[in-house]
């Protein structure tokens, strides 16, 4: 039996291209950034259960790993965000598709249950919108 303990799962990080655009999204859907985020190179959101959201600039990254390039052909990355009830999925959905946010499908009924939607990010990661039916 291995006596090292296993690591404990810490931050979800999303490499960003534009680091205002990505914490006022992310704002948009109830994160707390410290004041003044809009202009760091990299940011942190504490999650519930004390995971983070971790946003770094691509020129942050680029810093440590100069050859480093975003990934291509789709998302990044996806996240889902559980709402109070199938309205509140809609309700949100149409507050950001109304910013200008890319939505990528529009809220349905989904046949596991639960009312759903996607949109897109800044960046064009995925970004998942859900509440039981």
């Amino acid at each position: 039996m291995n006596s090292t303990p296993a690591p404990r799962f810490a931050f979800i990080g999303l490499a960003v291209s534009d680091m205002a655009a990505s914490v006022a999204f992310y704002r948009r859907l109830g994160l707390a950034f410290p004041e003044g985020s809009e202009q760091e190179p990299h940011v942190e959101a504490e999650l519930p259960g004390g995971l983070l959201l971790v946003l770094d600039a691509e020129s942050t990254i680029r810093s440590f790993h100069p050859g480093w390039q975003p990934p291509t052909g789709g998302a990044r990355a996806g996240l889902a965000f559980r709402c109070q009830s199938p309205a509140h999925v809609d309700a949100v959905y149409r507050e950001l598709t109304g910013a200008g946010y890319h939505g990528e499908l529009e809220p349905w009924n989904a046949f596991w249950g639960q009312r759903y939607a996607s949109l897109r990010d800044p960046d064009g990661n995925g970004v998942d919108l859900l509440a039981p039916l």
